[in-house]
């Protein structure tokens, strides 16, 4: 078979450099290197460098969390600064304030998938041309994972480029204004009060027999 028309089914895994596997490491060697990457203490830069996840359980139906985060409004109830959102001429888009820093514009467009229970929100401040700010959640049924009711919600946010370098500083409200990547050794400290809010919504309205959403304070563009 010529190299052009070869698979991956082809190519020996042990001539792939780096695999530790169970057949070229054995048990102990495994274990031995599960151990060194064990450590007491973390690096700041190691844990939350390039990327930042929280999780949390909330005491509430999956489908019910599921539909309360997909409605990108409620942003204004759970998030700490998020405020003030108003449909933009492009379907699906809004713009509202991230009251973080003042007179600062976020632009959101919310992507769902009910199947998977996934909610991913694409923002950005400053412009809406390209959301390159994704924050990914998704909502896991309790049941499945712990055995018990209610939901596991996990939220993961990647370090793109633009954390470091504001591709548009031409946009900013004033050339002093801090860049929301200043930020990002602050993101897991600052999303674990925002999951706790939500967790407190969701749990408070549930327990109670309240409607979980609410209605959103502006008219949904058409």
């Amino acid at each position: 078979m010529s190299k052009e028309s070869s698979t991956s089914a082809d190519v020996p895994l042990a001539d792939i450099p780096g695999l530790i596997r169970i057949e070229n490491a054995g048990k102990e060697e495994l274990t031995a290197h599960c151990m060194e990457l064990t450590h007491a203490v973390y690096p700041h830069h190691q844990v939350y460098g390039q990327y930042c996840t929280i999780h949390e359980y909330v005491d509430c139906p999956p489908e019910q969390a599921y539909d309360y985060l997909r409605q990108g409004h409620h942003l204004e109830e759970w998030t700490c600064s998020l405020r003030d959102f108003a449909p933009t001429g492009t379907p699906g888009l809004w713009v509202g304030r991230d009251r973080l820093e003042d007179d600062t514009s976020i632009y959101c467009k919310v992507l769902a998938n009910p199947e998977a229970m996934t909610v991913d929100y694409h923002c950005s401040w400053d412009q809406g041309d390209k959301l390159w700010m994704i924050y990914l959640m998704r909502v896991v049924p309790a049941r499945l994972v712990l055995d018990k009711p209610g939901s596991v919600i996990t939220w993961t946010n990647c370090r793109h480029p633009y954390y470091d370098d504001n591709p548009h500083p031409d946009l900013a409200p004033r050339p002093e204004r801090p860049w929301v990547g200043d930020y990002w050794d602050l993101f897991y400290a600052g999303h674990t009060v925002e999951m706790h809010n939500l967790k407190a919504i969701l749990e408070h309205r549930h327990r109670s027999g309240l409607p979980v959403g609410s209605a959103p304070a502006r008219t949904v563009a058409q």
